[in-house]
C-alpha cells in the first residue's frame, strides 16, 4: 500500500492584489500574475497541497482537482530561475517561466523519477519561499508573440523536455478523486493548458510604477 504523508494544516493565503480579473479582456499573462491553469482535455485544474508523494522523490505532490473554487490550485508567474521579471511584464512564447504555488510556496519542478500511477515523469512542488533550483524552469510553448489569457499553452519542462500533462489517471486517499500531473515526452490533447480565474498585472500599470518612481 502507498503511504503519504499529510502535514498539519498551514496558514490560507488570500490572492490580492492590483490588476485585472481574469476574463475582463483579454491580454497578455504577464509577470507577477496569479493564475488557475486548466488542463483542457480533462477539464482538471493544476493544483499542490501539503501532502507528499509515498513514492518517488518524497516531495509535495502536484494534481489536478476538477474543483473551480479550490484557493490550493493559484500559481504565481514569475522569470525562470536566478531572473527577475518585472510584474507585468508579458511572458513571451518560448520564454521559460517558474510557477509559483500560492499557498505553500512551491515551485512546480520535474526530475528523473517516475509518477506513482501513469509510470510517467514525476511532477512535483519544490523548495521553500519561492526558491528551489533550475529545475523549476518551464518553457513556454504558444504560438504567436506572447501566452494570451485565451489561448492555449503547452509548459516544456526546459531541462528534461517532458511537457506538462495529464493523462485521467485518478487518486485514492487521502486526495481521492484529484488526477495525476506528469511529465510526458510526446504532445498532445493530454498537454494543452488555459488560464482560467486569476488576477493579472497590466503593462501599463508597471509603466505608471515606473514613472511614479522616477519622480520621488
Amino acid at each position: 500500500m502507498r503511504r503519504w504523508r499529510v502535514p498539519g494544516p498551514r496558514l490560507l493565503i488570500l490572492v490580492v492584489g492590483l490588476g485585472a480579473a481574469a476574463g475582463s479582456e483579454p491580454g497578455p499573462v504577464t509577470c507577477g500574475s496569479v493564475v488557475k491553469l486548466l488542463n483542457v482535455r480533462h477539464n482538471v485544474r493544476l493544483h499542490s497541497h501539503d501532502v507528499r508523494y509515498g513514492s518517488g522523490s518524497g516531495q509535495q505532490s502536484v494534481t489536478g482537482v476538477s474543483a473551480v473554487d479550490d484557493s490550493n490550485s493559484y500559481w504565481r508567474v514569475r522569470g525562470k530561475t536566478s531572473m527577475v521579471c518585472e510584474r507585468g511584464t508579458p511572458v513571451q512564447c518560448g520564454q521559460s517561466i517558474r510557477l509559483t504555488h500560492i499557498n505553500t510556496g512551491r515551485n512546480l519542478h520535474s526530475h528523473h523519477f517516475t509518477s506513482p500511477l501513469s509510470g510517467n515523469q514525476e511532477v512535483s512542488a519544490f523548495g521553500e519561499d519561492g526558491e528551489g533550483d533550475y529545475l523549476d524552469d518551464w518553457t513556454v510553448l504558444c504560438s504567436g508573440t506572447y501566452w494570451v489569457r485565451n489561448g492555449e499553452v503547452r509548459f516544456k519542462h526546459s531541462s528534461t523536455d517532458m511537457l506538462l500533462s495529464v493523462t485521467g489517471e485518478q487518486y485514492g486517499r487521502p486526495i481521492h478523486g484529484q488526477k495525476e500531473v506528469h511529465g510526458m515526452s510526446y504532445s498532445n490533447q493530454n498537454n494543452n493548458w488555459k488560464v482560467m480565474e486569476g488576477i493579472f498585472m497590466k503593462p501599463s500599470e508597471l509603466l505608471k510604477t515606473d514613472s511614479y518612481h522616477a519622480e520621488l
